[in-house]
Parts: structure tokens; C-alpha cells; sequence
């Protein structure tokens, strides 16, 4: 990922031209080679959702109403509130005045996406139940399809931001939608050839193994993209791009005490309490720069805002990964056949 974000800083300051030509493949408000690669990225993470985990949630579902309370009641507010206080009061005199609510915007973008892709990686970090975290995704990425737009319409319509209502529903469903069908449906069609439910699993474990790769590859062509777009700002105001960076530090650890403490509480075991809290902690950052961009425009202060997310991310992720994993004794080990 670090060499991603070098290469395409390093090549946006080389070949700005060129940048600019992939820039402008776009029809109204898509651009097709961001289109594409985000459909790489997240297709072979939608095959692995399996809806049927679904079914048993019920009998666990502290892990699951943490994750849905941070995640859609709460996460989307602090980082509008967060948004409003540093670009229109804190940061007032450093940055221009007219970016301000361009900047708000690319934070509320990324305050309603919750992690739909790079969750499964943290959680298998910190060595969370794989079934369990499928479930939590499986259910935020319904729960999407419905509120990201409404929440972002909102959001933007109280920080006096005009609401593009087609562009922020064309996004959900070429971003969430689209691939969430297909992966379904590809689900079905595999499970479908099976003898047996072991059977069936294995052959959707060969497949995802199979396509993997194109999510890796489309995740690493993305951060290049948006690096090499972006490149020349970020090498040229370096202290924007720290205080674009101080609200969504304060977010992100500020999202993973709130998520980890009620987990702690609420004696949710580690294997559940850990990805609840990264799934709120991470970002869809894929839904929001697409959005930025349709909204935007490529060269936009939201859509900056969105890849200076990606920035923060990963680095913050992999802390709290570490974190989490120093901290799992303050959790029971397993988890109850059922919730108390």
C-alpha cells in the first residue's frame, strides 16, 4: 500500500498529463477506470458475504447491535460535527474559506461508509470470527443500499451543501448495489453444482481464492489512481493535508474507543468485540472517493479529502490492530452458544 501511494504520487507529479486524460474517460457523472477498479476491488469481497449467516445472529447479537449503533447512528454525526468545527471555525484562517464546505463534504462521505472490503483483513489480524464479521458485513452492506444516501442527503443539507440526489443514487448502485447482487448471485450459482453445504463452501473458498487477486490488484491500481490525481497537492500543500488528517485521526480512534469500550461492557467476547469495532473504525473509502469524484470532480476538495482517508487508514488500522491484540485479555475468550 505504501509503495501504492509513492508510485502514484510520483507518477501524478511526472505525467500529469496523462493523468488527466484517465481523468476525463468519464460519462456524466462516472468515471469508467475508477468504475472499474472499484468493482475489482469489491466483487470478490461481495462473493464472500453469505446472507445465511444471517440466521443466527439473533442468538449473539451484542457484536451485531454495537456494530449497527457506532456505525449508523453515531459515526455519521461525529464526523459531520468534526467537519463543521475544524473547517468553519478551527481551521478558519489557514485554509480558503471557499474549500471549507467541499472539505465537510468529503468527510461526511466517508462518516457513512462503513468498512465493506478491507474489514475481513483487520479482523483476520486480530483473529475474529470469520462467520461472525460475514454476518456483521452482510448487514451493514443492506443496510446501505437504504441509508448511505439518505444519511449523506442530510448531512450535506445541514451543512448548507447542495444535495446531488441522482449522483448519490447512481453511486449506491453502481458501488454497493451492482456488486452485492452479483456477488450473491455468483454465491448461488457455485453453491447450487454442490452435493453438500461442505461441499458448496469449499468450492466459494476456491473461487474467492481464484479471484482474489483481482481485488488486490484493483485495490493497489485505485490507490495509484487516486495518488497520481492527487499527487501535486499533496506535494504542495503538505499542511493542508495535515490538518485535513487531524479530524479523522480524532474520528477513527475516537469511533474504536467508543465501539471497543461498550464491547468491553458488555462482555462481548474478543473474536466478535475486535471486528465490531474495526468495521466502524474503517471506511468504505472506495463508495466515498467515487461519490466525491461524481459529485465533485477528481481535482475536488472532497475527493481530496477522501484520499487523504486512505492515507490516515492504514496506518491508524494497523495501530489499532496492534492495539486490539495487547488488549484481548480485558475480553472473555469464546463466545456463548448465546447472548445473556
Amino acid at each position: 500500500m505504501a509503495l501504492a501511494i509513492a508510485a502514484g504520487i510520483a507518477l501524478g507529479s511526472l505525467l500529469p498529463d496523462g493523468f488527466q486524460w484517465l481523468a476525463a474517460i468519464e460519462y456524466g457523472s462516472v468515471n469508467f477506470i475508477v468504475a472499474v477498479l472499484i468493482w475489482f476491488m469489491v466483487y470478490p469481497m461481495m462473493v464472500s458475504v453469505d446472507f445465511s449467516s444471517l440466521k443466527r445472529v439473533h442468538e449473539r447479537p451484542k457484536g451485531l447491535i454495537i456494530t449497527l449503533v457506532v456505525n449508523w447512528l453515531i459515526k455519521p454525526f461525529t464526523m459531520a460535527g468534526l467537519g463543521v468545527a475544524f473547517f468553519h471555525y478551527f481551521f478558519i484562517d489557514l485554509i480558503d474559506p471557499a474549500n471549507a464546505n467541499q472539505y465537510i463534504a468529503g468527510l461526511i462521505l466517508l462518516g457513512a461508509a462503513p468498512c465493506t472490503a478491507m474489514v475481513f483483513v483487520w479482523s483476520q489480524l486480530t483473529k475474529g470470527d470469520p462467520n461472525y464479521t460475514l454476518a456483521q458485513v452482510a448487514l451493514n452492506d443492506v443496510i446501505m443500499i437504504f441509508a448511505f444516501a439518505p444519511i449523506v442527503a442530510l448531512l450535506l443539507g445541514v451543512t448548507d451543501i447542495e444535495v446531488p440526489w441522482a449522483t448519490l443514487i447512481l453511486s449506491v448502485a453502481l458501488y454497493v448495489l451492482i456488486p452485492l447482487i452479483a456477488g450473491v448471485l455468483t454465491r448461488w450459482q457455485i453453491s447450487a453444482g454442490a452435493s453438500s453445504r461442505e461441499d458448496a463452501e469449499r468450492a466459494v473458498k476456491r473461487f474467492i481464492s481464484t479471484v482474489k487477486p483481482l481485488s488486490v490488484l484493483g485495490l493497489l491500481a485505485t490507490v495509484v489512481l487516486l495518488f497520481g490525481f492527487q499527487g501535486t497537492v499533496i506535494l504542495q500543500q503538505p499542511l493542508l493535508i495535515g490538518l485535513i488528517a487531524v479530524p479523522l485521526l480524532i474520528q477513527s480512534y475516537g469511533i474504536f474507543a467508543i465501539a471497543y469500550a461498550a464491547a468491553r461492557l458488555w462482555k462481548v467476547p474478543f473474536n466478535v468485540a475486535a471486528p465490531c469495532a474495526m468495521i466502524g473504525t474503517s471506511n468504505f473509502f472506495e463508495l466515498a472517493v467515487a461519490v466525491a469524484i461524481g459529485m465533485f470532480g477528481l481535482n475536488s476538495g472532497a475527493a481530496l479529502v477522501t484520499v487523504v482517508g486512505v492515507l490516515v487508514e492504514v496506518p491508524v488500522m494497523l495501530s489499532l490492530v496492534a492495539f486490539a491484540n495487547r488488549t484481548q485479555h480485558w475480553f472473555p475468550s469464546t463466545a456463548p452458544a448465546r447472548d445473556d
